[in-house]
């Protein structure tokens, strides 16, 4: 089954695991920009990391046949220091031309904090004013249904947001519902210790159904596993899922969220 993982960091991964991603059918990987392991110094070090993103991450990814869409924008956990988020938010409009950029992301919150919001809300309004895509980060464990209580907040406050233009990731059980009731896409996010199981995630589906649900490795530096997905299609076969739904969470979804950027032009399939 093909399948697109809609969240990898690729640029953490080697160039084993494109290989393995493709031997497991997938055709394209979305990359959010996200923390490098340590706060960045100056503008110019984003400049060469959305370089990477856009000239040179498409190519190593072609050579496995995979297509690589990415994200722009600072990550939240920099957002302490608004001085240099105001600069690289003012840099991200020399990328948002380049063929593989799909929007801003993955922006949100960290710790909940003033600044965070502050500078969550000024890529927002980035967003708006070019009518980007939005890939939104959701804070982790103790932190996360508070963080994402507040960016529900500020999203619904904004009545110019079109809701199913935006992607709110790293839902869990006790976030998922009020994402989808809000009318925003959700993902769900499969680590091998924090965030969602491929069991989870397929208690998820069960629950409330595959309408604006995806899943995603979010293979990074840390513990990860850059070949997620495959594992929970094995999970809902082991359910006895029909392939029609599994192939709707895998792709179907995924290509229809990201098909409102002019930017996604996936090669067709047989």
């Amino acid at each position: 089954m093909y399948y697109i993982d809609p969240h990898i960091h690729m640029i953490s991964r080697t160039t084993d695991d494109y290989e393995a991603l493709a031997r497991m059918g997938c055709v394209a990987v979305s990359e959010p920009a996200f923390w490098a392991g340590f706060d960045r110094g100056s503008v110019e070090c984003f400049r060469d990391y959305f370089r990477q993103l856009t000239e040179f991450e498409p190519k190593r990814a072609s050579q496995f046949g995979i297509q690589h869409f990415t994200w722009l924008c600072i990550n939240a956990k920099e957002a302490e220091n608004v001085t240099l988020a105001r600069q690289v938010i003012a840099l991200i409009p020399e990328f948002l031309s380049r063929p593989n950029v799909l929007g801003i992301g993955e922006i949100g919150l960290n710790k909940n904090t003033r600044n965070e919001a502050t500078v969550f809300l000024e890529h927002v309004e980035l967003a708006v004013a070019h009518r980007q895509l939005i890939l939104i980060h959701t804070p982790h464990l103790e932190d996360k249904y508070q963080g994402t209580r507040m960016i529900l907040d500020m999203l619904c406050a904004d009545s110019r947001i079109e809701r199913q233009r935006v992607l709110v990731d790293h839902v869990e059980e006790h976030t998922v519902r009020d994402v989808l009731d809000a009318g925003f896409w959700a993902g769900m996010t499969l680590y091998p210790i924090t965030k969602c199981t491929p069991a989870r995630a397929a208690d998820i589906i069960e629950r409330y159904g595959p309408e604006r649900l995806m899943v995603n490795s979010a293979g990074d530096w840390g513990v990860s596993k850059p070949t997620a997905v495959p594992d929970f299609i094995m999970e809902m076969r082991r359910r006895g899922h029909p392939e029609s739904l599994i192939r709707r969470i895998v792709y179907d979804n995924p290509v229809a969220f990201f098909s409102q950027s002019p930017h996604f032009q996936l090669r067709s399939r047989a």
